[in-house]
């Protein structure tokens, strides 16, 4: 096959997120002839959320693959296709499903490259959908990235911007080591700036999305807009709110929300995996590890509420991180504790 990269005039269009994750698996599809993509329903469907619309049709059987519906089966799958030195691209549907693949993720994508002396990469992508927010209730509705970000081997991303979403998959894909990637199902429809050519990301460091003076904020995924918004509230009461998005999970870019508090003094940190054993957790015990005589008051967290997460909305809204919540938790750093 003959592989090659698309002319592209310069300048920007508008798209939404999930044509940006379109945009950069055609991309990959397109420069290397190595890359496929496989997972349930990826194919004639386009995806459970659409974010594979037109795939086949451009690329063909051979290089868009349904499975059939067996997670350990077809994760599975993708491990042996990289061993055998292809670069596969393997959708889960949701992270909840991700389960059923835990054995494949953890014992073997992981740890393949130790137990073997490190004779043997594993250059695997795995993309799926975290989080709620969508009344898909409580089996298709959870963020458990923070589970694989506690395990060694892997590198965790969480896009939560469009370019990032366009941008990380490529560096992904040239990683030796496998790589997931957590799409939170809220951000499919946002809009805006798709860049064109596409801006070069990183799959290393956080990033600042807000500068500020008075409060840091720490984030990531589909919780980055509403801690956004709540930093316009505090705005509104003169409080200098910085936004740290964290973009990668494992390993965590620490320097940068450290550096970050030892300005501002203050934190909180906002995740949507439940309080207890949480991303969060970490990232508030690295801030009272490592900067602990730059701290003014103790560090707040802002989590989904522990329980399954309802289906009936009210009680879903009421369960997760909200603008208001982020802002009040911030009140009370700001007062001290």
């Amino acid at each position: 096959m003959s592989v090659g990269t698309r002319a592209v005039p310069t300048g920007a269009a508008t798209g939404t997120y999930r044509e940006a994750l379109r945009e950069a698996m055609r991309d990959a599809l397109r420069r290397d002839d190595r890359v496929f993509l496989m997972g349930e329903d990826v194919g004639a469907y386009g995806g459970a959320f659409a974010v594979s619309l037109g795939l086949l049709e451009e690329f063909g059987p051979d290089r868009i693959r349904d499975t059939p519906l067996s997670e350990s089966a077809f994760v599975g799958a993708g491990i042996g296709a990289a061993l055998g030195g292809m670069r596969p691209i393997v959708e889960i549907m949701t992270v909840n499903f991700s389960l059923l693949a835990l054995d494949q993720l953890l014992n073997n994508a992981a740890t393949l490259l130790h137990m073997s002396g490190g004779q043997y990469n594993v250059p695997l992508v795995v993309r799926m959908t975290t989080g709620a927010g969508r009344q898909l209730a409580a089996q298709h509705s959870h963020s458990l990235e923070g589970w694989y970000a506690h395990i060694p081997g892997l590198r965790i991303l969480a896009p939560a911007t469009i370019d990032d979403a366009r941008g990380m998959l490529w560096p992904a894909l040239e990683d030796p080591d496998p790589v997931l990637i957590f799409e939170h199902g809220s951000l499919y429809n946002v809009s805006g700036a798709l860049s064109d050519p596409p801006a070069e990301v990183d799959i290393c460091h956080a990033a600042i999305r807000r500068p500020g003076a008075d409060l840091t904020l720490v984030t990531y995924g589909g919780t980055l807009p509403l801690t956004l918004d709540a930093a316009q509230l505090l705005a509104a009461e003169g409080c200098d709110a910085e936004v740290v998005d964290l973009r990668v999970l494992r390993p965590l870019d620490t320097a940068t929300f450290l550096e970050s508090v030892r300005r501002t003094h203050r934190a909180v940190v906002i995740d949507e995996g439940w309080r207890s054993g949480s991303l969060a957790a970490e990232v508030s015990a690295r801030l009272m590890e490592e900067a602990f005589d730059d701290l003014d008051a103790p560090v707040g967290r802002v989590c989904s509420a522990e329980v399954p997460m309802p289906y009936a909305r009210h009680m879903e809204q009421a369960a997760l991180p909200s603008a208001d919540k982020v802002a009040e938790a911030a009140r009370r750093v700001l007062a001290g504790g």
